[in-house]
């Protein structure tokens, strides 16, 4: 069975950072679709990044040059670094285990697999 797990959110100030965690299990974790997508309250999904099969990694604009994604094949997580954290990175951050894989947004797909999300909130 295929699972994804995110774990790390929590509260932080503005300016501050968070590193999430995505632990995988049930599929060849260094040639997957991974993606990291958010979601406000009261807002659609928000694509946040891509890490393709073959390892290259995009942003959204909004987290480029904040956010980092690295990757630890041994353990099968993939990681977000996130610095200079502001209220509007304020979501519920999910990875998704990508069935179509599109660098600068979210294909979304049926058999997605997705986590069952961690909350990040970013006071001012």
């Amino acid at each position: 069975e295929m699972k994804v797990m995110e774990s790390g959110g929590g509260s932080v100030q503005a300016g501050g950072s968070l590193t999430l965690s995505c632990t995988t299990s049930g599929f060849p974790f260094s040639s997957a679709c991974i993606y990291w997508i958010r979601q406000a309250p009261g807002a659609t999904l928000e694509w946040v990044s891509t890490r393709d099969t073959v390892d290259h990694i995009s942003y959204a604009d909004s987290v480029k040059g904040r956010f980092t994604v690295s990757r630890d094949n041994a353990r099968n997580t993939l990681s977000l670094q996130m610095d200079s954290l502001k209220p509007e990175d304020t979501a519920e951050y999910y990875c998704v285990r990508g069935t179509w894989c599109c660098s600068g947004r979210y294909c979304q797909r049926p058999n997605d697999v997705r986590g069952q999300g961690t909350q990040v909130t970013v006071s001012s």
